[in-house]
């Protein structure tokens, strides 16, 4: 697909789905309950049959067979294995959903993220939390920092945390390197946020104490523990079949209707979803009953963002075209008349564009918009790196769909009777609370 000679038009069919994601649950919840993979299907036929019509059924061939086999699959058997994995663990025990324990828990969230992914660390925890703040009356805040923080921010630190950070890992950064470099951004946005959350939740929980004074828990606390423990040793596997993935070449790769699958990566996806049929058989089903484990919200998930990832190809061209196609001007403001990056609209644009498109192929845009000379980018051009990892990761958390791991936890929270705030409920929480945060990075690392 030229990007350079694309049309605003064919963008049409992504604004149509992310329309869709925004306004229907509202206006017409009914509908888009039973309705959203209709809906998404329609919005793929929207792009599909026209561009069949003027490019051709070999060219539309080609660009649906790729999106699919090199972005979709790779991105979707992951999460289903990571969710798997993590919804087969189980911590038990009494928990409060006191504002010191919810710190708490997004704080380890947080920590853990780096370690597991984002995806991994946030399908471990939300359903604790959400148990822990079962008699809660006001919950949805708790959820919404949770996203901002354990789903997004605290991957920031290895390229295992976010898929943004493995490509440049796959590109040649080396791995600590991240970790020393994102340090100090990420230990910042997420003290702010973590002392913020406490605050608003010590608020909330001294309101709901003045509502209801007499309420006391008659149960008897019991001890935590963790139940599935088997699937540490799956989440292990996980990362090393990750892990793998980038540092094994053997140079061997079978290409089907124009798209190369490397054998590394055939191996990654084969292994991956054999450990998630691992975990289903090996964990007892008491532990998920315990968990009240469903696969709805990863189907909600797939179906979703198969919409999302075909019919964002056109805008990922465009962005790729660079200073040949329609944002030409976008690109030139990226560097000044000497040619030396301006740090802050790296940040601000690969995070502002991450928050609506996939953050993976942002970064890699920007990437190498930025030179993409892996020895000039963790050298002189260091800062410029950061900007661009900590936009990609950071503002992730701006929407429900800028990063696969907040729909989920959107899914799993409804699905235990959470009144989650809208599409736009949740950009104006992001719009107040992690905006002021952006601008202070941007004052602190990149001016």
């Amino acid at each position: 697909m030229n990007g350079a000679a694309l049309s605003p038009l064919w963008v049409l069919p992504f604004a149509g789905i992310l329309l869709s994601i925004a306004l229907m649950p509202v206006t017409a919840p009914g509908f888009w309950h039973h309705h959203f993979g209709k809906t998404t299907a329609f919005w793929i036929g929207a792009f599909l049959v026209p561009f069949t019509l003027y490019y051709g059924p070999g060219v539309a061939a080609h660009e649906l067979v790729h999106t699919l086999l090199a972005e979709y699959i790779p991105f979707i058997v992951l999460l289903i294995a990571l969710f798997t994995v993590a919804g087969g663990l189980h911590i038990r025990g009494t928990l409060h959903g006191s504002a010191s324990l919810n710190t708490r828990l997004l704080a380890l969230g947080t920590l853990l993220a780096s370690a597991m992914g984002t995806t991994g660390a946030a399908m471990l925890l939300i359903r604790p939390l959400l148990r822990a703040n079962a008699e809660r009356r006001h919950r949805a805040h708790v959820v919404v920092f949770f996203i901002f923080l354990v789903a997004n921010i605290g991957g920031a630190l290895t390229p295992l945390g976010d898929p943004p950070l493995f490509l440049g890992f796959l590109k040649g950064v080396d791995f600590f390197w991240t970790t020393k470099a994102m340090l100090l951004p990420t230990l910042t946005a997420s003290a702010i946020l973590l002392a913020l959350f406490f605050v608003v939740d010590t608020w909330f929980w001294r309101r709901e104490e003045k509502e209801r004074p007499a309420r006391r828990d008659p149960a008897p606390d019991r001890p935590l523990g963790v139940d599935g423990k088997v699937n540490f040793l799956l989440l292990g596997g996980v990362i090393g079949l990750v892990l793998l993935s980038g540092v094994w070449k053997p140079e061997r790769s079978v290409v089907i209707y124009g798209t190369s699958v490397e054998l590394q990566n055939a191996v990654r996806d084969a292994g991956l979803v054999a450990i998630a049929w691992a975990s289903w058989r090996l964990t007892p089903a008491r532990v998920r009953r315990a968990n009240q484990f469903e696969f709805a919200p990863i189907v909600e998930v797939a179906k979703l963002f198969a919409g999302i990832f075909v019919t964002i190809a056109p805008a990922i061209a465009m962005l790729r075209a660079g200073s040949d196609g329609v944002l030409a001007p976008l690109v030139a403001m990226m560097s000044g008349a000497d040619g030396k990056p301006h740090d802050a609209l790296y940040f601000w644009t690969t995070g502002a564009l991450s928050s609506f498109l996939d953050n993976a192929p942002t970064y890699l845009v920007f990437f190498n918009l930025a030179g993409g000379d892996v020895m000039a980018l963790t050298g002189p051009l260091a800062t410029t790196l950061v900007a661009i990892s900590a936009g990609a990761v950071f503002m992730g958390a701006n929407t429900y769909i800028g990063n696969a791991p907040n729909f989920m936890v959107k899914s799993i929270a409804e699905s235990r009777g959470v009144a989650m705030p809208s599409f736009f409920g949740y950009l104006g929480w992001s719009l107040l609370v992690l905006v002021p945060v952006y601008a202070l990075l941007t004052l602190l690392f990149f001016a």
